[in-house]
């Protein structure tokens, strides 16, 4: 499991209990987080998901939800109590897997490196596709554009640019309406030990 999908020990553990749930769907795991827990916050975990072919909706959300929720209650690797979130990865989507980087290809990403790389971190360019385990991508220097390899592993992170044109795409190749005010992913959320909205919340 690489860390763009899952960053800490905890994201790994949980990544490997949900993955393969997540799977057997029909899905696929495509970021997990588990957030806050640090005072008065409550933990968030919040997983991305999304079909093989693209397209994840609410309905979809909700069944990764219910899954998620059942065997989760079963291993119980979260102390305390947390919220699940399940979206889809947004237009803007994160780009986790080697293979996200030829799907992507043609389109503008912002990539960051765990190590400086010729005195940068930072790199933002059109996608150029992938050569072996490396992530081509164009970026400006010196005025001109050129096409530089990273390899995969001294990724820490990767996402397309939100531009009017990946909306357009998007939107087209999905069929879908145009999101409400607020952002473009569908969410389904729920609160463990609070399935049923007029119970109280319990601790796991």
């Amino acid at each position: 499991m690489n860390e763009l999908i899952a960053k800490t020990a905890i994201d790994r553990r949980l990544a490997e209990i949900v993955g393969p749930v997540i799977e057997g769907l029909g899905f696929e795991l495509i970021r997990l987080r588990l957030m806050g827990g640090h005072g008065k916050v409550q933990k968030t975990l919040q997983i991305m998901a999304d079909k093989p072919e693209g397209g994840i909706g609410v309905e979809d959300c909700g069944e990764i939800s219910t899954a998620v929720s059942a065997v989760l209650d079963v291993e119980d690797p979260i102390e305390d109590m947390y919220t699940l979130e399940v979206s889809s990865p947004g237009i803007d989507r994160p780009l986790t897997r080697l293979k996200d980087f030829e799907t992507w290809k043609g389109w503008e990403a912002r990539i960051e490196t765990t190590e400086l790389i010729d005195g940068r971190r930072r790199f933002k360019g059109g996608l150029m596709g992938i050569e072996g385990d490396e992530v081509l991508i164009e970026i400006e220097e010196g005025g001109q554009d050129v096409t530089i390899g990273l390899r995969f592993d001294w990724l820490s992170d990767a996402k397309l640019i939100l531009t009017d044109e990946l909306i357009a795409e998007m939107l087209r190749q999905k069929k879908v309406a145009l999101p409400e005010e607020g952002g473009f992913d569908e969410t389904h959320e729920i609160a463990e030990g609070d399935e049923d909205s007029d119970a109280p919340e319990t601790k796991h």
